[in-house]
């Protein structure tokens, strides 16, 4: 039976169960503002949303594969493609706009225009500082890495923040060779 195409992300996103989107963020607001009170230090939450969003990513990525049909990727910039296109999509109903590559093309920005995770958000005063949304950053790790791409993911502008869009960089360390546990010939 010949591999089925790739799907869009608009088309994963329509067959998947969703969550109600304002539990879903009400939901989240909850959990940073559970994080703030019980780390105190704005650094600190910003490094447990990363760790979160990377644990999330290693187990992610099985669900994206299984539902999206994509198989592995040519290069970095076809990846940044799917996460963008499809990714994004398909788990949060937004779409990303992949921009700002280096000349080696192992790096590049993820725009987006919506949040939905930043819906009835204000940030205080008092957390300046607060990546609001590292747990994104710390999904797109987790899940490259699972498909052997050691990346770094940063929040370069985010509009809780004053910006006019939220951007992530993406930055691509090394490609990890695929080592499987056996050897086939013994």
């Amino acid at each position: 039976m010949a591999p089925l195409p790739p799907r869009s992300g608009d088309a994963v996103f329509a067959n998947i169960e969703h969550v109600n989107a304002e539990l879903f963020t009400l939901t989240y607001g909850a959990i940073v503002r559970q994080l703030l009170t019980d780390l105190e230090e704005v650094e600190e939450v910003n490094k447990q949303l990363d760790q979160m969003g990377y644990n999330i990513g290693i187990r992610l990525i099985d669900e994206f594969l299984a539902k999206s049909n994509v198989s592995g990727c040519a290069n970095f910039k076809e990846t940044a493609d799917v996460i963008a296109k499809v990714g994004f999509k398909m788990f949060l109903g937004v779409s990303a706009t992949v921009t700002n590559w280096d000349a080696e093309g192992t790096s590049c920005s993820l725009v987006l225009e919506d949040n939905p995770l930043v819906d009835f958000v204000e940030l205080p005063d008092t957390c300046q500082g607060l990546c609001y949304c590292n747990i994104l950053s710390g999904v797109i790790r987790g899940a490259l890495e699972m498909v052997s791409m050691k990346t770094e993911v940063t929040w370069v502008r985010d509009m809780l923040q004053g910006d006019d869009v939220y951007e992530l960089r993406v930055k691509l360390l090394k490609q990890v060779p695929e080592e499987y546990p056996y050897k086939d010939d013994e």
